[in-house]
């Protein structure tokens, strides 16, 4: 049997359509942001989230003042997961080395990596206050060694979120704004008179904002291009159909756009999991959002094969790929196109977003072909140097990279070898704007 549907989601000119709308709003608050600078930041933070504070900026007082609105258990609670996060993000550092070897008599060669100088870190807030992005982004960039780290959130019922503002502080946060929206990402990213610039945005956000990043990037450096959370639950009968339904409806709740896939070779637990999902939607405290998004973006296929799974699965690309089979591991081995794999049923996508130490910001929209998710190593810029320390070697790379010069009717950069032969050489005159030929 071929693979089949038993649910599909919406179609992608829909989807293409709105896409179309947000880009040209985003496209002309960016370009009024840059015009009017704070006057506009100001406006648009008035118009979209009624906030009009005389700063932005959070004085220290201000952030002290949010830590002790929170609970012992609470402090304690963030402290843990940035634990976790943190602990994490200082293996993988430790696994990135400095590199110099000589890989020949008297050239040396090597690269450094270097952190970004100047780092925004948006925390989504407006809906649901996503206290772990803040971990996720501001705590990974200072174990990467960024010098400067802006974080901002937008306002929640009307104030700073103190959850949100304590982890900031304690992941390390130079400076916290609240301020969201586009106007927070483009006045990091264009800088004003009352923010300076950064040298790259990382974080998620609604459509909004992962369009403003995509318009800002290159003038900026992004981590990645981003859109609505995606969830495939890969699955067969060794889970249940209410294991599948909490795992897809977990995630479907972040937003009405967001695509929740159940992908099986078992054909009961697909019709088991459909009727499980609904009976769940009746009881889900946020089921308002999530019935869209399944209703519009959930799908159910059945495969016949383990390896018909693998290969939708690729197909697929999705950001968050959990694995409930008899054999994870299969899928470990084999699967080139993930933001992140969640192995066996002890472990699930929540885990993953909020404590257990891997980062949450992770591709989307099939990106997860050419990139992965934001770690230590997207704060790091890897240069390379190299050294020639002998007149032999400089004279020997010399000859060759002029005749390759030439190839190429490049005379100028033929020069810049011929002019070392001739000094470092005894070859004698080498003519100017000609090759250096081979002594053959």
């Amino acid at each position: 049997m071929a693979i089949r549907y038993l649910k599909r989601g919406k179609d992608a000119a829909a989807i293409s359509e709105a896409d179309a709308k947000v880009r040209a709003t985003v496209e002309a608050i960016v370009a009024d942001i840059e015009k009017r600078g704070d006057e506009a930041v100001r406006e648009y933070s008035r118009k979209f989230d009624n906030w009009d504070p005389s700063e932005f900026r959070l004085s220290q007082a201000q952030i002290e003042q949010a830590i002790g609105r929170l609970s012992a258990r609470e402090i304690e609670d963030i402290r843990f997961a940035q634990k976790q996060i943190r602990n994490f993000a200082r293996i993988q550092r430790e696994s990135m080395t400095d590199v110099e070897v000589e890989t020949m008599p008297g050239v040396v060669l090597g690269h450094r990596h270097i952190p970004v100088n100047a780092v925004g870190c948006y925390v989504p807030g407006g809906k649901y206050p996503m206290i772990a992005s803040a971990h996720m982004s501001v705590l990974t960039a200072k174990v990467a060694g960024v010098k400067r780290i802006v974080s901002t959130a937008p306002p929640f019922q009307g104030e700073p979120h103190p959850a949100i503002v304590a982890a900031m502080h304690f992941a390390g946060a130079d400076e916290i704004l609240a301020l969201g929206g586009v106007q927070a990402v483009a006045a990091m990213a264009i800088g004003t008179k009352a923010i300076a610039p950064v040298d790259m945005l990382v974080g998620p956000g609604n459509m909004f904002v992962a369009e403003a990043k995509r318009q800002l990037f290159g003038r900026v450096g992004i981590d990645l291009f981003a859109g609505p959370t995606e969830t495939l639950v890969i699955a067969d009968d060794s889970v249940d159909a209410e294991m599948c339904a909490v795992d897809l409806l977990g995630q479907a709740e972040h937003g009405p756009t967001s695509p929740a896939i159940l992908l099986t070779d078992s054909e009961a637990l697909a019709r088991e999991t459909i009727a499980e999902v609904d009976r769940q939607l009746g009881i889900l405290p946020t089921a308002d959002i999530a019935r869209v998004s399944w209703a519009e973006h959930g799908e159910v296929i059945v495969c016949d094969t383990r390896e018909e799974l693998l290969a939708k699965a690729d197909e697929l690309a999705f950001e968050h790929v959990q694995v409930m089979t008899r054999d994870p591991d299969f899928f470990l081995r084999n699967m080139t196109n993930y933001g992140a794999l969640f192995l066996g049923p002890r472990t699930n996508v929540s885990f993953g977003d909020k404590v257990i130490g891997t980062n949450h910001t992770l591709p989307t929209r099939r990106n997860a072909r050419y990139t992965g998710g934001l770690w230590v190593g997207k704060f790091l810029k890897t240069c390379t140097y190299q050294r020639v320390t002998t007149d032999a070697a400089s004279t020997l790379v010399g000859e060759y990279c002029s005749r390759l010069c030439h190839m190429e009717n490049f005379a100028g950069h033929g020069e810049q070898a011929n002019l070392r032969v001739r000094r470092y050489g005894d070859r004698g005159e080498v003519p100017w704007y000609q090759p250096v030929p081979a002594l053959d």
